[in-house]
């Protein structure tokens, strides 16, 4: 099974989006516009922020996860990944 990474380049991209699309959030709110459109761009910088957390632990699960899976127990292993899904979903 091959290893097919995002890369790190991808998801830089993605950060400078969602930095954008804050500072157009700020901008609309010294502009006093309306609520409801504040609250969509706020949407879409949440799934946006999700889809950047959902590409690195695609990474993590495909590197970080199974280089070290020969280090430590399989119950071990299971805890960090847990861990590591639950911190993400808060």
């Amino acid at each position: 099974m091959e290893k097919k990474l995002i890369p790190k380049k991808d998801i830089q991209v993605r950060l400078r989006r969602i930095e954008g699309q804050i500072k157009g959030i700020e901008k609309m709110i010294e502009g006093e516009n309306c609520c409801k459109d504040v609250l969509i761009q706020v949407a879409a910088v949440r799934a946006a922020i999700n889809k950047v957390g959902g590409l690195l632990l695609q990474n993590y699960a495909k590197t970080c996860f199974l280089t070290e899976y020969d280090k430590r127990s399989e119950e071990k292993k299971i805890e960090e990944l847990v861990s590591t899904l639950t911190m993400f979903l808060k």
